[in-house]
């Protein structure tokens, strides 16, 4: 019985595909970290639609405070779930705004 050049082709690229996963996989996964995002725009069209503004109106109603910001506290520019690939002023605010949970 002969083996399938298909099917050896298949195992082989998938064992080599897992290992290359365990032993590299640390630089496949890493999050983007806020300084390697370019800012969000006031002028993108998200953000306009939004609402979006570097500055917050509201003293206590800020991405900082928001629960869609992600990233590390105290940075001034950070991710946000609302737009990827792009970072927010923290003090900046969109209509979207909701309050982290206490």
């Amino acid at each position: 019985m002969k083996s399938n050049p298909t099917r050896r082709r298949f195992l082989q690229l998938s064992i080599g595909g897992l290992i290359g996963v365990t032993l590299g996989g640390k630089q496949l996964i890493k999050p983007a970290a806020a300084a390697d995002l370019p800012q969000l725009a006031e002028d993108d069209a998200q953000a306009a639609a939004l609402k979006y503004v570097h500055a917050s109106p509201e003293s206590d109603k800020h991405c900082e405070n928001c629960a869609l910001i992600q990233g590390t506290d105290g940075d001034e520019w950070r991710p946000c779930a609302l737009f990827p690939g792009k970072a927010v002023n923290a003090k900046g605010w969109c209509s979207a705004y909701a309050p982290k949970p206490s």
